[in-house]
């Protein structure tokens, strides 16, 4: 049955956000991806208005065609390897917050994670890629950075290159009933969300420190790049700066920040508390010089190195990681608390 034009258009007017025009389009990778994403922040469902006619003649090609155009590797799309970046880190924070405390975090879940949002990505519209592939890039680059959680940029990025480099058309499959697709889809978003939400509601405090954790990873990794700390801050602010004008209220004084400024305090609270574990662990006071924090560092690393304490081996692992993780933390530049308003 062709797919209608100004069906489409309704549904992405009413559902978009959720994805329903795509789920109508049989486009059930990009309607999970909009679940899970809102609408890619809003911005993506507002950019897709002149893109639906493309869509739907994609959709209605789709059904009168029985075989895959196969021996043809689709076009390279900078947007499509952007989205895949992005989606990447998106997914690898969601699973910072919800499953950090889990064994083996670093070397199983999050390059996972990351990888599963780089193959959602991948697999939009009418193309798809290499699965083993893009999970082993994303598996292979993960011990690289092992408990770190800037880890979550370089697999994204390694992950989509290889995405990009296996990209190809998906083969042409029986269509499948409508139900059969809710409840995969349905799986999906329950593997997504059902963590995140078990951690929100069982362990509140620990989640409210590991989303501390993780915004605090993003507004550090611009912190070499203050126009890039400047756009980031920009687009975060934008749904709620469209939200003040539709209710009408386009006044943005200083009271348009107090909100934001708290987010801020709230995650400079738990760096705080960060810092001052890690001058603990590392015997310092706080206030001590680079000399002092590198000095200290270099002489427990030689007492706690796993090496030579076979003897008590699970424990000298646990300082030494404890000791990497203190001096990370200690070696960044200290932001002043106004620094990113």
């Amino acid at each position: 049955m062709a797919k209608g034009l100004l069906v489409t258009y309704a549904l992405w007017a009413v559902g978009g956000p959720a994805g329903l025009h795509h789920l109508y389009l049989g486009r059930d990778s990009h309607a999970l991806l909009w679940m899970l994403t809102l609408g890619g922040g809003g911005l993506g469902w507002l950019w897709e208005f002149w893109k639906l006619p493309s869509f739907v003649a994609q959709a209605n090609r789709a059904q009168g065609q029985r075989q895959s155009p196969g021996g043809r590797t689709p076009p390279l799309s900078p947007m499509r390897f952007a989205a895949q970046l992005i989606v990447g880190i998106y997914f690898g924070l969601v699973a910072l917050i919800s499953l950090s405390s889990m064994t083996s975090f670093y070397l199983v879940g999050l390059p996972l994670a990351v990888g599963l949002g780089v193959l959602l990505v991948a697999a939009v519209g009418n193309q798809t890629s290499d699965f083993k592939n893009t999970l082993g890039a994303a598996f292979l680059t993960s011990p690289m950075f092992y408990g770190r959680p800037i880890a979550i940029l370089p697999i994204s990025l390694a992950a989509s290159i290889t995405a990009q480099k296996h990209r190809r058309y998906k083969a042409s499959v029986e269509a499948e009933t409508l139900s059969v697709r809710l409840y995969r889809l349905g799986l999906a978003y329950l593997a997504f969300t059902g963590p995140l939400a078990y951690s929100a509601l069982c362990n509140t405090a620990a989640t409210l420190s590991y989303v501390a954790e993780a915004l605090g990873s993003v507004l550090s990794w611009f912190s070499f790049f203050p126009l890039l700390g400047r756009l980031m801050e920009t687009a975060l602010l934008l749904p709620y700066r469209i939200w003040r004008l539709l209710v009408g209220d386009p006044v943005f004084g200083s009271s348009f920040f107090q909100e934001w400024e708290k987010l801020y305090e709230f995650v400079h609270s738990f760096q705080d508390e960060k810092r001052q574990l890690a001058y603990q662990v590392l015997g310092l006071s706080e206030g001590a010089t680079n000399e002092e924090i590198h000095q200290s560092y270099r002489e427990l690393v030689k007492v706690w190195h796993p090496d030579h304490n076979r003897h008590q081996k699970e424990e000298a692992q646990r300082h030494f990681l404890e000791i990497q993780a203190a001096y990370e933390v200690l070696s960044q530049p200290r932001k002043p608390r106004g620094s990113w308003r």
